[in-house]
């Protein structure tokens, strides 16, 4: 049935790859067996990838990549040898006082997680029930038995976006700017020629459907790069080198595709209208009026204590650095700040700050698999609260946040291994949202 499946493919795959090409592969795979198990190993993205156990137990490993529209457009088979289950640790220290029935659930939710041999270290914290705790596991350097503390620094990844939407929420508040302003205005001319960047607005920059691809196309070209630290030497003169040739494939505003491609240009326009670096924007917007004193791109380790980092394997990876994609994932932040700053967004607006706030959590798209999009926050439904939540991942971190205004609930979770957090912390907090008075 290669030709149904290949139906099922992208424009783009299609234009790749064609239907004789595609049967060919397929058919030499089918010469395997038929597929005995199938068991899913990781999510990256919108990449899955499984495990095949195919017949006289031989083993494939399959990667199927959706785009936005859940049409594939990447799939990869390669053979494997089926990997040996790592124990559980038998021991992982831990500063978690536990009282009532909601720390014994995200304590074993949080063991769950910290257990596996590749994780290092977890910081949690909740407000709930006008009561903020914190709950720490593991090391923040493999081996130093030491414990991570409201203060220590993890990377934050993605989550950078949320603090990137509330910096173009408060220029628009300001009339600075509108959200439906094309951004040609605010770019070199050579990129505001371009007719494809013309129709992009600072709206969908936010809300990721400028139509612009997750990734520059020209990010591996630039000169030094490495994999290891893949947005450490890409500069704004290779950003706008890769928009001034950009061809678009889809409508503006039309369809939902996650950007850090986007956001990090949006970081940059936001720097240039304001005169400052992106920076210096945030700091003055949003740090100091909220007191986030170990928010930062740049730690400084005389006064900070920035956790060494892990990667699926359990290895030592390097920190990742950023220049021109800063705005997409570049913040290292703490438990206590990020609680700061979610906290912040339960008052009623009164301020500057609280109002960018309020305008980054209205609704601005629907994504096909029934999240609502404002300006960066993803937003889901349980029981009739509507909660905000944004993820952020690099090699070697994982995090989430996620809060409910209507409840005054918030959660933060940190991590220094690449293993997503994801499914522990909405598991944590819909079971606090389960709890609610």
């Amino acid at each position: 049935m290669g030709d149904s499946i290949y139906t099922l493919a992208s424009e783009k795959f299609k234009t790749a790859v064609s239907k004789a090409q595609f049967e060919f592969a397929l058919n030499n795979l089918y010469k395997l067996g038929q597929i005995k198990n199938t068991e899913t190993l990781d999510f990256k993205g919108r990449t899955g990838i499984y495990l095949l156990t195919l017949e006289d137990d031989a083993y494939v490993e399959a990667h199927l990549t959706l785009d936005s529209t859940y049409h594939f457009d990447g799939l990869l088979f390669r053979p494997t040898e089926k990997p040996l289950p790592k124990p559980d640790k038998e021991e992982v220290i831990s500063e978690v006082t536990k009282v009532s029935p909601i720390d014994f659930f995200i304590d074993s939710v949080a063991n769950s997680y910290v257990r596996k041999q590749n994780a290092q270290s977890l910081a949690i914290g909740i407000f709930h029930q006008n009561g903020y705790k914190t709950y720490f596991y593991g090391e923040t350097e493999k081996g130093n038995k030491q414990l991570p503390t409201e203060d220590t620094q993890y990377e934050i990844g993605s989550i950078t976006k949320v603090f990137t939407a509330v910096l173009l929420a408060d220029l628009v508040n300001k009339g600075t700017i509108q959200l439906d302003d094309s951004i040609a205005k605010y770019l070199p001319d050579s990129v505001a020629a371009n007719p494809d960047i013309q129709k992009i607005t600072f709206k969908s920059l936010a809300n990721h459907t400028s139509g612009l691809p997750r990734l520059p196309g020209n990010l591996e070209q630039v000169k030094d790069f490495n994999p290891n630290d893949p947005y450490a030497t890409y500069n704004t003169a290779a950003l706008y080198a890769f928009l001034k040739d950009y061809k678009a494939t889809r409508e503006v505003g039309q369809e939902y595709e996650y950007s850090n491609l986007g956001f990090g240009l949006l970081g940059e326009i936001l720097a240039s209208i304001s005169k400052k670096t992106y920076a210096q924007l945030l700091q003055q917007t949003l740090l100091t009026p909220l007191q986030m004193v170990n928010t930062t791109d740049k730690p400084d380790p005389k006064k900070q204590q920035m956790v060494k980092v892990y990667n699926k394997n359990g290895e030592e990876v390097a920190v990742w650095n950023f220049q021109s994609m800063l705005a997409a994932g570049g913040i290292k932040s703490t438990v206590k700040d990020l609680m700061l700053f979610a906290v912040e967004q339960f008052k009623m607006p009164e301020n500057e700050l609280q109002n960018a706030m309020a305008l980054t959590r209205l609704f601005t798209f629907a994504t096909p698999d029934f999240t609502d999009i404002g300006l960066a926050w993803h937003m889901n439904m349980m029981d009739g609260l509507i909660y905000f939540h944004h993820t952020g991942g690099t090699g070697g971190s994982s995090s989430f946040i996620g809060l409910s205004p209507d409840t005054k609930t918030a959660l933060v979770v940190l991590s220094n291994a690449e293993t997503s957090v994801n499914n522990i912390s909405v598991t944590i907090l819909e079971k606090l949202l389960s709890n609610v008075e």
